[in-house]
């Protein structure tokens, strides 16, 4: 027999499994999966963001799709590699309706894990590059309207005399990323934002908060930072960006626009939105209503008995300024993730006496040992060196299903313990309860479990180490009184500031809030995967909650998460609504069939 190079090995396999689906051979293309197996489609086949476990799930998935979408030239995209048991190749394919792009692992002969993704609609691209605007009539002609003219009509209507077909309720990073991709689609749409400038949800939390993800792995689409920009920028110069990204990307923003109400009809098929605009009241009808709020946006109100009489300030870390003016001040933060730390460190660089309470156990990691050891082979000036964009980097950590990555990130969170043992000992040596997750999987599994607080430690571990920060830990809120706060264990302990750095609420509270309880119901949770975690429960969903994908409630849809989750999965939402605006069948497999409440 003879051996097959890598790269004969992915284009033999490919072959085959093009042949099969050709054929409408659901069987042989399911048996050319391995028993562990994992096929990960965002949009390209299933209209929905789905992980497919196992040769049964796979087949299941393929019978009901492959007539609708018709796949057909399958490519490798260059040299396939191997190691570590594993063949690993890019490769792209169409589908009746899109083009994609994919990455394929293979053990031995047989697939072990499958990305499949929608790069762009055949008949609908974006607007770059040779399909790029001319900007100009050239020749004379009388009465033309120039850039700004058309600019300025553009303003002027879209959302009074014509409405948009998407709503974008959320202007942080999720909303403008999303809002960028859809206008290169020309797809009508409105951000709204109740800050008065783009970047102000920035630009108002506290002065010393900076980025703890390195620039690499924080670009926004199209536009990524300068190569000067700091690895870890500051908040104020995040808002700047954000203001001139929405100018430059020519977005539809409305800030100081404030949503009152949104009310489905389902005869219509449309959102009546009610807002308020600068203090005027407008109505908007959009086919589509995009939450873009965040994660991270509605803020959890913990009030614990006899706040109302304290006469001190009390303000949740999201409301927190700064620690200018507490110098000599008596501050107690009550949290431990990444807010409470950042806040304790900048009231003790300003001279307050600041005790952190830790309520629950936290995950501490070092900015420098995380950039290392879990960012490094992806988002680096390291791996740039080595050809891996940003834009392939996303791909790549897609391409891994959620089920696979704990077992993955266990051994990095190892290593990080053994490197950084010295201060994880002096930690717990002053109280400090560590853990790296339920199963030692780390920050990311933590992030989207919903798994509790966790800290990039860019410096304040060492100050509580040193007793600099001092530390409450294994303790609740009692009672809080006129000027201090007592705990559970009897002590007291005095108080001028107390900032509750108590973390934010679910995306569901948001629907509720803002549509109805009843329609958030409908929805079910947001975020989490269904691990069976302590904040996560089942059943298993392999993907996360309603996020960027469609929900149960028609024309709803959910975008939020960081820097990096923004930018990638912006791509496949935009594509959804730009082929449901242009009336593209879009049958979507796999929603699960109960949503799950909390």
């Amino acid at each position: 027999m003879i051996d097959l190079s890598p790269t004969q090995q992915v284009s033999h396999w490919l072959t085959a499994f093009e042949q099969a689906l050709a054929k409408g051979d659901v069987a042989q293309a399911a048996a050319m999966f391995d028993a562990d197996s994992y096929w990960r489609d965002l949009v390209a086949f299933t209209w929905n963001i789905k992980t497919c476990e196992g040769q049964a799930a796979i087949a299941d998935m393929l019978g009901t799709v492959l007539a609708g979408v018709q796949p057909s030239n399958w490519r490798l995209e260059g040299e396939a590699s191997q190691a570590n048991g594993l063949t690993e190749a890019w490769f792209t394919f169409e589908t009746a309706t899109a083009r994609g792009l994919g990455q394929l692992r293979l053990k031995g002969d047989k697939c072990w894990t499958l990305l499949t993704t929608m790069a762009e609609l055949k008949d609908f691209p974006e607007r770059k590059g040779p399909a790029r605007a001319l900007g100009t009539v050239h020749g004379v002609v009388r009465g033309r309207k120039n850039w700004l003219d058309h600019k300025t009509e553009e303003e002027a209507t879209l959302g009074y005399s014509r409405q948009p077909y998407c709503l974008i309720i959320g202007g942080g990073q999720c909303g403008i990323a999303l809002a960028a991709r859809l206008r290169r689609l020309d797809v009508p749409t409105i951000v709204i934002e109740r800050q008065a400038r783009a970047g102000d949800s920035w630009r108002n939390r506290y002065k010393s908060l900076c980025l703890h993800d390195p620039v690499w792995y924080d670009h926004l689409p199209y536009l990524p930072f300068p190569d000067d920009w700091p690895v870890f920028a500051p908040k104020d110069k995040i808002g700047d960006w954000l203001e001139m990204y929405t100018k430059v990307m020519e977005i539809n923003y409305w800030a100081s626009t404030e949503c009152k109400s949104a009310q489905y009809d389902e005869a219509a098929g449309q959102w009546t939105v009610n807002v308020e605009r600068a203090g005027q009241p407008v109505t908007l009808r959009p086919t589509q209503l995009v939450l873009a709020t965040g994660i991270a946006s509605f803020p959890n109100l913990v009030r614990f008995p006899g706040a109302e009489r304290f006469k001190g300030v009390q303000h949740h870390s999201s409301r927190h300024p700064g620690g200018d003016g507490y110098a000599g001040k008596d501050c107690i933060v009550i949290g431990s993730n990444n807010s409470a730390h950042d806040i304790s460190a900048d009231l003790w660089e300003h001279g307050a006496n600041v005790t952190m309470v830790q309520r629950s156990s936290t995950l501490v990691a070092k900015s420098e040992t995380l950039m290392e050891l879990g960012l490094g082979d992806l988002y680096s000036e390291r791996a740039l060196s080595n050809g891996i964009s940003t834009d392939k980097a996303d791909l790549i950590f897609a391409s891994l299903p959620y089920k696979v990555l704990p077992a993955l990130q266990v051994p990095v969170y190892q290593e990080m313990a053994r490197r950084d043992a010295d201060l994880y000992e002096r930690l717990k040596k002053v109280g400090f309860k560590l853990d790296f997750g339920e199963d030692d999987s780390g920050v990311f599994m933590k992030a989207v479990r919903r798994g509790g607080g966790y800290y990039i430690d860019v410096g304040a571990s060492e100050l509580v180490a040193t007793g600099k920060i001092k530390l409450k830990s294994g303790v609740t809120v009692k009672e809080i009184k006129e000027h201090s706060v007592l705990f559970s264990d009897g002590t007291e302990l005095p108080a001028d500031l107390i900032v509750y750095a108590t973390g934010y609420g679910s995306m569901d509270g948001w629907i509720a809030q803002l549509i109805s309880q009843q329609v958030a119901d409908k929805v079910g949770l947001c975020w989490g995967l269904g691990s069976g975690t302590t904040k996560d429960p089942g059943p298993w969903e392999g993907e996360l909650r309603n996020m960027w994908k469609p929900t149960r409630q028609p024309g709803l849809w959910l975008h939020g998460g960081n820097l990096h989750l923004s930018r990638h999965y912006s791509q496949f939402l935009a594509l959804q609504l730009k082929a449901r605006m242009e009336n593209l069948p879009t049958p979507v497999y796999g929603m699960s069939p109960v949503p799950q409440t909390a």
